[in-house]
């Protein structure tokens, strides 16, 4: 096979044998050289195009761990946050709880309590069997806040326990018959035997007598309900009040009463004034304390003096 080549330059043809070994290895070598320049060519250009690629990836890269990096220290500032929030709080709670303890220990000083009862320097006793639990960690913030807490729960019981035993003891004090029925005057007739005024003969006297001036008012001596206000036989316009726990008080020989059945009244209060009605001498009031449903000596309760 030949392949004729033309000179445009000198005008000549050029006849090429390709049968001859010569011209094939020529152009064989020709054709590998070009497919190794292409192939170089090629390689070259896919590597740039891969380094392009890792570069891409690689500023990619770089800014997503920048904005995790800027969630991490806004997330830490949150937790610190909150930490501080959670660390004040447990001051103020700690705060409470000494401030509860104070008045604990005021209260009882000023009820004359036994401080072992109400003792607001330690936990109250308590205890039970052993359970299952968890095996002990590190205290953290949230573990101190709930410990206080149940402090001041704790703390509020006891409160609340010596509270009630104060309230109590006051309402004792206030229905406890204590004093005397008149602001002024004097005690003209003691409990016991005595003369009867109208006949001479020995008499026993269930009250105490405090003359005084007609008009003048008669104060209850103890907190409680009036069960009877009005006459009755010997005792003329006559009040009586119902204290509870066993206790009636009396109040005989009224000029005029001031309150009726049902009406709560308290120490001091005046609940009539002073006449001479009924099996009377003179103004004064006659003074009854009952206790469960006997009469005692009144100068038990309003003293000597």
């Amino acid at each position: 096979m030949n392949v004729i080549l033309l000179s445009k330059r000198e005008g000549k043809a050029r006849q090429l044998d390709l049968a001859r070994p010569l011209t094939l290895t020529a152009l064989a070598s020709l054709v590998v050289l070009f497919l190794g320049s292409a192939f170089a060519v090629g390689l070259q250009l896919g590597r740039g195009s891969h380094e392009r690629v890792v570069l891409s990836d690689t500023v990619q890269f770089g800014s997503l761990l920048a904005e995790q990096k800027k969630q991490i220290a806004d997330l830490k500032q949150q937790l610190q946050l909150r930490v501080d929030a959670m660390a004040m709080r447990l001051g103020e709670v700690n705060a409470h709880v000494i401030r509860l303890d104070a008045l604990g220990k005021r209260l009882t000083e000023m009820a004359d309590i036994d401080s072992r009862e109400f003792n607001f320097d330690r936990d109250p006793p308590s205890g039970g069997p052993e359970g299952e639990g968890t095996s002990a960690q590190i205290p953290d913030l949230s573990a101190m806040l709930a410990q206080l807490e149940q402090r001041v729960d704790q703390r509020e019981s006891q409160l609340a326990a010596l509270e009630n035993l104060i309230l109590a003891r006051e309402l004792h004090q206030e229905i406890h018959p204590e004093g005397r029925p008149v602001a002024n005057g004097f005690i003209s007739s003691y409990f016991g035997e005595r003369s009867d005024p109208f006949d001479g003969r020995d008499a026993f006297h269930k009250g105490v007598d405090f003359a005084g001036a007609p008009g003048s008012s008669v104060t209850a001596v103890a907190a409680g309900v009036v069960t009877w206000a009005g006459e009755r036989s010997g005792f003329g316009k006559l009040i009586e009040i119902n204290h509870g726990d066993g206790f009636v008080t009396r109040y005989a020989h009224n000029e005029r009463t001031l309150v009726t059945v049902g009406d709560t009244v308290k120490r001091g209060e005046p609940v009539a004034l002073m006449g001479s009605t009924g099996r009377s001498t003179g103004p004064h009031v006659h003074f009854e304390v009952l206790r469960n449903g006997r009469q005692v000596d009144p100068l038990s309760f309003i003293g000597r003096h």
